[in-house]
Parts: structure tokens; C-alpha cells; sequence
């Protein structure tokens, strides 16, 4: 029972301290193993269609393997011999793989640049959060990028693994990222990765069409206690939280736009490639900077919201 205040104590030292600069984050060692596995497995099955389609079967199922079952023996050797020390390192890990406050300060840091410095600036700011290209962005890109791009983090980076916390600790929330990393990195529809990225992207799909839709209603909900329109924020989510080629991308972005009273998405440039994509939301009023920071106000109250829920989610999973 007490493993689930794990999750409260590191939602606070997230929004504290932010991500530990000191030591390197555990999703960079994941992007190491992923990085390892694509170039071996590359070397091993042949460059067909199938032969891809493989190798990306295999890749998914090792790094799930490592993701769970590592921290899952770690934990279960300390509990059992060392409780207090695995209830520390269980609470430093949903530290440090919780993202509120790095997701705030990535956003505001393209805020201060539209601000306080140039365009070139804020574009190059954004590139570091979205994976579009931003060389071409218009202040107003900029700005729909980054309000964008805190409003889906607010679901795989706080509120997807938030849930998978308290269903199954940290080796679960673990497995969760390492999900939604091997789907940053490989997860592409190019002539590279549409093969031996497929298992991927379908996975992460799979990993975040609950969490996309609680995270979604979450933030109608905390749309309202931070003082902005919830009710269209309830009326746009459910009109345009499909407006997305993927299925979980447009969940939060709807709740967002509705809430801020702006229209998001439209088409984007990715790696030099025109894609045309629907709107999400009613053009009530054009985006402007001080979007940025509201909807970081959102995201917190989002993330504060889910932090509550799940908490006694953790609890009642483990006395049943």
C-alpha cells in the first residue's frame, strides 16, 4: 500500500526540481538500447518488406522485455530485502519519468524567444520539442507548435504515465515509456521506418488509446478549475478529438483548442513533405503568444488532476 505514495511524492518532485540534471535520464538509455537493437537487427534480417516488418517485431518485444523486467527484478530484490530503499529509488524513478515541468520550461522557453529575442530563435526553440520542420514558421507556427505540443505531451508525458504508475509501478510506467520512445524514434511512415517501425507505432497506439481519452477529459475538467471555457473545451473535444491521423494525437489538442478559444493543426511540413491535416478547433480569435503560458496552465491543472485521481486509483487497485 504504501508503494502508491510513490506517485504523489514524485509528481511533486517533478514540479519541483524538474528533470535531475546530474544523472542521465532513463529515456536516454532507452534510445541507447533502441539505437543498438535497430542497427544490429538491421545487419541480421534481410532489407524486404517482410524481412523489416521482423526485425521491428523483434526490436518491440526486447526493449518491452528489458523496459519491464529490469526495474521490475531491481525492485523486487530491494523490497524484499531493503523496502526503504525501494520505495526511494520507486519514488525517484516517477521523478524522473514524469515530464510536467521539463514539458513547461521546453514551451516557455519558445514563449521567451517570441518575446524577448528573434523569430529564428523561437524557431529554433520549437524544433527542439516538435518534430515537424519550423524553418519556415511564421510567429504564429511557432506559437501553434509549442501550445500544440503541450497539449499531447500533457498525455504520453504526464498523464499516460501517471495511469500506468498506479496500475503497476514503475516497472509498468517503465514499459510505457519505452513504448512511446521506440514511437519517437522509429515510429515513422517514411521509406525508412514504414516497415520496421510498424509494430511500433501500433503498439504506442494500443498503450495510449485509454490514456489519450482520460488525459482528453482530464483536461475539459481542469479547464474549467483554471479558470478557462470548459464547456467548449467539452464541445470541441468531442467534435474534432478524431481530426488526427493517429487515433490519440487529437484527443488533447481538441480540449486545448477548445479551451483556449483558438484553432490548432492544419497542415505541416515533415521532413521537407507537405501534409495536409484538418483543423481542431473554431477560430473564435488568432493565436497569440501569452497561449503559451496558459496553456501550461491547463497542463499543470491537467496534471494536478490526474496526480488526485490516480493516487486513489494506486489505492483501490491494490485493496481490491
Amino acid at each position: 500500500m504504501l508503494r502508491i505514495l510513490a506517485l504523489p511524492l514524485g509528481f511533486v518532485l517533478d514540479l519541483i526540481l524538474g528533470d535531475p540534471s546530474w544523472i542521465r535520464h532513463p529515456v536516454c538509455w532507452i534510445g541507447d538500447l533502441i539505437s543498438a537493437l535497430e542497427k544490429r537487427l538491421r545487419k541480421i534480417f534481410p532489407d524486404t518488406p517482410g524481412g523489416l516488418l521482423t526485425a521491428g517485431i523483434v526490436m518491440v518485444f526486447m526493449v518491452c522485455a528489458v523496459c519491464y523486467f529490469l526495474p521490475f527484478a531491481i525492485l523486487y530484490i530491494l523490497y524484499k530485502f531493503v523496502p526503504v530503499a525501494a520505495f526511494l529509488l520507486e519514488t525517484f524513478w516517477c521523478y524522473q519519468l514524469l515530464a510536467a515541468r521539463s514539458l513547461k520550461q521546453e514551451s516557455m522557453k519558445v514563449y521567451d524567444r517570441l518575446v524577448n529575442g528573434t523569430l529564428d530563435e523561437a524557431r529554433y526553440a520549437v524544433s527542439m520539442i516538435v518534430g515537424r520542420d519550423t524553418e519556415s514558421l511564421s510567429d504564429t507556427g511557432v506559437t501553434k507548435a509549442a501550445v500544440e505540443t503541450v497539449a499531447e505531451n500533457a498525455s504520453d508525458g504526464v498523464i499516460a504515465p501517471m495511469l500506468f504508475m498506479a496500475i503497476g509501478g514503475a516497472p509498468l510506467m517503465f514499459l510505457y515509456k519505452g513504448i512511446n520512445t521506440m514511437d519517437s524514434m522509429v515510429g515513422y511512415k517514411n521509406d525508412k521506418y514504414l516497415y520496421f517501425g510498424r509494430c511500433a507505432a501500433k503498439l504506442d497506439d494500443v498503450a495510449n488509446f485509454i490514456p489519450a481519452r482520460l488525459s482528453g477529459w482530464l483536461m475539459v475538467a481542469a479547464s474549467g478549475l483554471t479558470g478557462f471555457n470548459w464547456k467548449n473545451a467539452a464541445r470541441i473535444y468531442r467534435r474534432d478529438r478524431r481530426n488526427h491521423a493517429s487515433p490519440n494525437s487529437a484527443q488533447t489538442e481538441a480540449a486545448m483548442a477548445g479551451a483556449l478559444g483558438v484553432q490548432l493543426a492544419g497542415n505541416a511540413f515533415y521532413f521537407g513533405k507537405l501534409y495536409e491535416k484538418p483543423t481542431i478547433g473554431d477560430p473564435d480569435r488568432t493565436v497569440e503568444y501569452e497561449d503559451i503560458p496558459r496553456a501550461n496552465r491547463i497542463l499543470y491543472g491537467t496534471a494536478v488532476l490526474g496526480m488526485a485521481v490516480f493516487t486513489v486509483l494506486g489505492f483501490l487497485i491494490r485493496l481490491a
